[in-house]
């Protein structure tokens, strides 16, 4: 699997950013995909991830209620809405994929990763 994170760029506090992962290669629809970010200094972190093919999210609880991943993907793409975007959501994000049919909200059972789309949000 080959995944391409794209959409990110610098934008004001309180405003919005789509983010988009593309992927190809071998089959991927069943497998649970995450997008995580890392801001300097941190560790990289969830933020939010389903099935490739659709079902529940999981939200992590510094993003509830401002960020989701809509509904009305392409076969090949997700996406990552945020709102309400905060200084403190300033990171390189990162979509992945791992080949799991559980919930999976740890890097290391990661399999595949994006290159990574850096957010700036200025206050």
């Amino acid at each position: 699997v080959q995944l391409q994170a794209s959409g990110g760029g610098l934008v004001q506090a309180g405003g919005s950013l789509r983010l988009s992962c593309a992927a190809s290669g071998r089959a991927y629809s069943g497998y649970f995909m995450g997008w995580f970010r890392q801001a300097p200094g941190k560790e990289r972190e969830f933020v939010a991830g389903r099935r490739w093919s659709g079902g529940s999210i999981y939200y992590a609880d510094s993003v509830k209620g401002r960020f989701t991943i809509p509904r009305e993907n392409a076969q090949n793409m997700v996406y990552l809405q945020m709102n309400s975007l905060k200084p403190e959501d300033t990171a390189v994000y990162y979509c992945a994929v791992a080949r799991t049919l559980g919930v999976v909200t740890t890097v290391r059972e990661y399999n595949y990763w994006g290159q990574g789309t850096q957010v700036t949000v200025s206050s």
